[in-house]
């Protein structure tokens, strides 16, 4: 296996229109916001607006690792109080018949190390999503799947159910053929499972320390593992994806893996195009930490109210070790701040990190 390629600022290309995109995502996001502020009197995030599971859990950062994996956060062995957040992509609170992709964010506390620029506290922020590639090869992509999902911010709900519906149907003839579509997925071609059984990709490179890594979270207990390609009975049921998280974390303790797949060759692992997914072959996702989170509820209004509107979570929140790399991670910096301070300035709730977990208990 070939060693890891060694992080420097070299590793990044800036497109020269790159500015300019991003002062357009930052127009469509906030756009998408002002649509649902005034539909539902209440800011929510622009993308990922609505939680399924919000739980509280601990990370243990593994002992006796590698040094290529001993890096950043995860140089020295220990434990830290986390906060987990389960949602689907739309910026508008839609029921859940409408599939789409599955997210997680993943909150880390009391992570020692010099910040990010403007990173407040002593957060590390973790965003994945349940696929292994990103849907758009650039930032000039990414608007342009952006402002076709904008557009169907505020359409009927009986008409995003249908269309959710012969979308999966398409899906599942294009990957009866061996072919998949990111863009029907994004858009509600996406199979309707269980959240806690599915494995979140980064999709997009990190500094790992002195290398260059992309990261997953794998489910490995059986209480999450039994879910795992259950699809969840929506009929009827706008919310049944919080039903389900909530059923399964109250039945057992959930735990996962934290793995690194680092970059060995930067031509078949590149770090401009996160549609490219890295060869597993060449280097294995390799677990780094465990999260486990004891049984508990998975979901409860007062746990949405204090996580969906007193806190964010963005890829650049975080230690300079682990800097988000790429033109979609850079993309994405600017946006996220503007999601969080337009929401704080609507619902007048100051966003800030935390120094502790203390979920309610129901």
């Amino acid at each position: 296996m070939q060693a890891p390629i060694p992080y420097s600022p070299s590793v990044e290309t800036v497109a020269p229109d790159e500015a300019e995109t991003i002062r357009e995502l930052v127009e469509t996001l906030r756009g998408i916001m002002e649509v649902t502020a005034a539909d539902y009197g209440h800011a929510v995030r622009s993308v990922h607006a609505k939680s399924h599971g919000i739980i509280k859990g601990e990370l243990e950062v593994l002992a006796d690792l590698p040094p290529e994996l001993a890096q950043g956060m995860f140089a020295r062995p220990g434990r830290h109080s986390a906060i987990l957040r389960i949602s689907t992509n739309p910026g508008d609170i839609l029921h859940d018949s409408i599939s789409v992709p599955r997210g997680i964010a993943l909150k880390v506390l009391d992570v020692d190390g010099e910040r990010l620029e403007g990173a407040e506290g002593r957060t590390q922020d973790f965003v994945m999503v349940n696929g292994p590639a990103f849907s758009a090869k650039d930032a000039a992509a990414f608007l342009k799947s952006l402002k076709l999902l904008a557009k169907t911010t505020d359409r009927a709900e009986w008409a995003k159910k249908a269309l959710s519906s012969v979308l999966r149907g398409t899906e599942r003839v294009l990957e009866a053929v061996g072919g998949e579509s990111s863009t029907l997925k994004t858009l509600g071609g996406a199979p309707n499972v269980h959240p806690l059984g599915e494995t979140y990709y980064t999709q997009t490179p990190f500094r790992y320390g002195n290398h260059v890594a992309k990261l997953s979270l794998v489910p490995i207990s059986k209480a999450l593992t039994r879910h795992t390609k259950e699809i969840v009975d929506t009929r009827d049921r706008p919310d049944a994806l919080r039903d389900a998280v909530d059923a399964a974390m109250l039945a057992g303790e959930g735990v996962w893996e934290l793995q690194v797949q680092l970059c060995r060759d930067p031509e078949k692992m590149p770090i401009e195009d996160p549609t490219v997914l890295w060869d597993e072959d060449l280097s294995p996702f390799t677990p780094v930490a465990r999260l486990t989170a004891r049984p508990q509820h998975g979901w409860t209004e007062a746990r949405a109210k204090q996580i969906d509107d007193g806190m964010r979570f963005s890829v650049w929140t975080g230690l300079e070790a682990h800097r988000p790399l790429g033109g979609i991670n850079r993309a994405r910096r600017a946006p996220y701040r503007a999601s969080a301070d337009y929401r704080a300035e609507i619902n007048r709730c100051p966003i800030h990190e935390p120094a502790s977990v203390n979920l309610p208990s129901s």
